[in-house]
């Protein structure tokens, strides 16, 4: 992968509450794809290539980048809206595939599973070319969000409050 310089804002943005959360508006065709890349790179590959090969198996498609495995930084903000900083280095694999008709699907996954990236790049392609695999998408998603609401109920169960007991001096 190849390296590239991220924009850098002027110093002390991070400590000025008016431009936290300044975002540029993002269409709703960029939205639905980031939604259903966000889900594809949460999917286990075993899925992927099993719904892939049920709908999909006779679809004609090339490599256009072979996966590649590299590094990128993540970052963090101090208590989640505060200064940034370089939490640390995390594995991604990326992948970009051609469908037969020209259509050009990418992917960008956590670890290095090749062929999660293949299948989440191939899944993309099929979505921008007619949204196809937009029910299978649909399910996936609401299992993820099953699951971490799952995982939220047992994390809050084990929840601790602590508090301060005010009794009455001893005379």
């Amino acid at each position: 992968m190849t390296a590239h310089t991220a924009r850098t804002d002027g110093p002390g943005q991070d400590q000025n509450p008016t431009h936290q959360n300044k975002t540029a508006p993002v269409d709703q065709a960029t939205a639905a794809r980031q939604r259903w890349m966000s889900v594809l790179a949460r999917t286990p590959r075993a899925s992927l290539e099993a719904r892939w090969a049920a709908s999909y198996g006779d679809q004609k498609w090339s490599m256009l980048r072979e996966p590649q495995i590299g590094m990128v930084m993540v970052r963090g903000r101090a208590g989640g809206a505060g200064q940034r900083f370089n939490l640390g280095e995390m594995t991604v694999t990326r992948c970009a595939v051609t469908l037969s008709d020209g259509t050009v699907g990418h992917s960008y996954v956590k670890g290095r599973d090749r062929l999660q990236a293949q299948y989440a790049a191939l899944f993309d392609a099929i979505m921008l070319r007619d949204g196809s695999a937009s029910d299978f998408i649909d399910d996936l998603a609401a299992a993820q969000a099953e699951a971490k609401r799952d995982h939220a109920r047992k994390v809050a169960a084990t929840k601790v409050d602590f508090f301060t007991l005010v009794r009455g001096e001893d005379e």
